[in-house]
């Protein structure tokens, strides 16, 4: 007998959104969740948060569970999967959470070791190890193609960054790893099809971030052609928009007003007070 038989969640697509807690996360979880589907939460520290996240989830009369997992570690990341596949059918994976801590190699805060060991564990190495499972995962249940007839081909989410295409030497450590991860797009998108596709996110900036304030964070926002960049709205549906296009694959999204076509020698953030 089919296991899925005897739990509906595991006949209904669901989306696992890594860092679902707070920010963009949870804007992606929330959107998803009103376009009908099944949402797994992961957090890692802000269990209130994610609580909070699941019953603004659930609310709205879908499926949602959340997953506390530190992504540093490589056991807890597979123990992660593990468990979420064991209650939801996922379609689509979002790699969401990240560090973004500042350095940079000419100041007073210089890239070291550990602080790169720690950002490339997290926005990398993470994101990596979940792609793969996700591949894995699809190819032994389905043992299908993408041209017998599946209704969405699945997709790997990574949320990567407009400085990618327009950097500057600030959050050195950050920069490097979604740099890292930008490059996996393709290569991952080559090797995984026709089972699934991998697509990047980049956003501009979205959110208040650091000891940015709120004034300084509406200055910065305005500084696209546009005259305003991403919305935690914009982001979240793009996500969806994603992972609902079979034929969107190997290749990234910018979602930022413009952002990436004003280049800049210091991140957005250093010049508004």
């Amino acid at each position: 007998m089919n296991p899925s038989s005897n739990n509906p969640s595991l006949q209904e697509k669901a989306v696992l959104v890594t860092g679902a807690a707070k920010r963009l996360g949870r804007d992606m979880a929330l959107q998803f969740a009103r376009q009908g589907w099944n949402v797994a939460i992961h957090y890692g520290r802000s269990e209130e948060a994610a609580l909070e996240t699941l019953a603004q989830i659930q609310a709205l009369g879908v499926r949602s569970q959340a997953f506390r997992a530190n992504l540093a570690d490589e056991e807890a990341v597979q123990e992660l999967f593990s468990a979420v596949t064991k209650e939801f059918n996922l379609e689509c994976l979002v790699n969401s959470a990240s560090i973004f801590e500042y350095d940079r190699a000419s100041s007073q805060d210089p890239l070291i070791a550990t602080n790169l060991q720690k950002h490339m564990q997290v926005n990398l190495t993470a994101p990596m190890l979940l792609s793969q499972l996700m591949f894995t995962y699809l190819k032994n249940k389905r043992n299908v193609t993408a041209k017998d007839g599946l209704e969405i081909v699945p997709s790997v989410i990574q949320l990567l960054d407009q400085k990618l295409i327009n950097p500057n030497p600030d959050y050195l450590s950050y920069t490097l790893s979604k740099a890292a991860l930008a490059s996996s797009v393709e290569l991952l998108a080559m090797d995984f099809a026709p089972y699934l596709r991998v697509v990047g996110l980049a956003p501009g900036i979205s959110l208040p971030s650091g000891d940015q304030t709120n004034d300084g964070f509406s200055k910065a926002h305005q500084m696209t052609p546009l005259g305003k960049s991403s919305t935690p709205d914009d982001i979240a549906k793009a996500a969806v928009f994603l992972a609902e296009s079979s034929a969107i694959t190997g290749t990234t999204l910018y979602v930022d007003g413009g952002q990436h076509l004003l280049p800049s020698s210091r991140d957005v953030m250093f010049k508004t007070n």
